[in-house]
């Protein structure tokens, strides 16, 4: 390889290619308020397959996937404490700056969007967090703390839904009631510390949440509003409020308006690439505190290295149960 060049996983928005290959591209240098982090371990979101098929960035030649991932800062920009060079950490958001993501031996990304991960956190759990563990922190947060709440986390076996359960019991949620597909994913949630766990399918369904949470669920984390509107609106206390994050394009719901007034619900959606700067940095500050506490656990890893990459987005978009990462050390 070229002194300043690096091995990246690439596609061509511009040429409407997805398809990945490993490529030999310069080595970005940090700028202004700015850290180049040496990547260890990217990791996989459905978010990362999704972007790169459906709706690839305008107007770049080359772009590199992956927002979340791990590693160790090694040079920093203008503006940025020298002593930062040689951290261990978590970044967010990486493919949305113009360096691209972390499907690559470097990145560079604003200061703050890498944030320090404690010594006895693998690489493997920072790049888990990110997308997964923010938008669970913001779901649960955005409408007030849950102590002392009942919590209801949709798809618990998930990235989110795990970092959902775990934050919600570190945040005092007094109860956490998970729903699955089966026993093989109701074994991750209760690992994750989930106090209830509901197969979906299962015909007394709103009634093993019912007897659970006598007095009502007050926070719903729901990855399929679609599907599950009508259990969630059957389980729902006074004033809940139902918080959806994810969502395939055709995706419609169908919402009872008088129900959700009767019981003066609030029905909420979110995006956490458009969060407001103050909301993002609230959820970065609770998941580093629960990071800090050895509160957050990574789910089972599947590994690929990073000529593997197609494989490892294939992985993802078919559905693989645990945590996706391609490792780079």
């Amino acid at each position: 390889m070229l002194a300043g060049t690096m091995l990246a996983a690439c596609y061509a928005p511009a040429d409407g290619a997805a398809e990945l290959t490993l490529r030999e591209v310069d080595t970005p240098e940090p700028g202004p308020g700015e850290v180049r982090v040496r990547i260890a371990v990217s990791g996989v979101n459905p978010t990362d397959w999704k972007t790169r098929k459906r709706t690839p960035p305008a107007g770049l030649e080359l772009a590199i996937p992956n927002q979340d991932g791990a590693g160790t800062i090694d040079a920093v920009g203008p503006g940025v404490d020298p002593a930062r060079v040689g951290e261990r950490v978590w970044v967010l958001m990486a493919a949305r700056y113009g360096s691209g993501g972390t499907a690559a031996e470097y990145t560079v990304l604003p200061n703050d969007h890498a944030v320090r991960l404690p010594e006895d956190a693998s690489f493997e759990l920072g790049a888990s967090l990110g997308v997964p563990a923010l938008t669970a922190a913001y779901c649960l947060g955005v409408d007030g703390p849950v102590t002392g709440r009942n919590v209801l986390v949709a798809g618990g076996a998930g990235a989110v839904g795990h970092a959902a359960i775990e934050l919600a019991r570190f945040e005092g949620a007094a109860h956490v009631a998970a729903t699955v597909s089966g026993p093989a994913k109701g074994e991750l949630a209760a690992a994750a510390g989930a106090h209830t766990i509901v197969d979906y399918r299962a015909a007394d369904a709103v009634e093993q949440i019912k007897a659970a949470m006598p007095d009502g669920v007050d926070r719903f984390i729901e990855v399929a509003l679609h599907q599950n509107l009508e259990l969630d609106l059957a389980v729902a206390g006074q004033h809940a409020v139902i918080v959806a994050y994810a969502a395939d394009p055709d995706d419609v719901a169908a919402v009872p308006v008088r129900r959700l007034m009767a019981a003066n619900l609030t029905l909420r959606f979110m995006l956490l690439y458009t969060v407001p700067a103050a909301a993002l940095t609230d959820a970065i500050e609770r998941t580093s505190s629960a990071l800090a506490a050895g509160a957050l656990t990574a789910l089972p890893i599947h590994r690929f290295s990073l000529d593997q990459i197609a494989a490892a987005h294939d992985a993802v978009e078919q559905g693989a149960v645990g945590k996706v990462v391609v490792d780079l050390r």
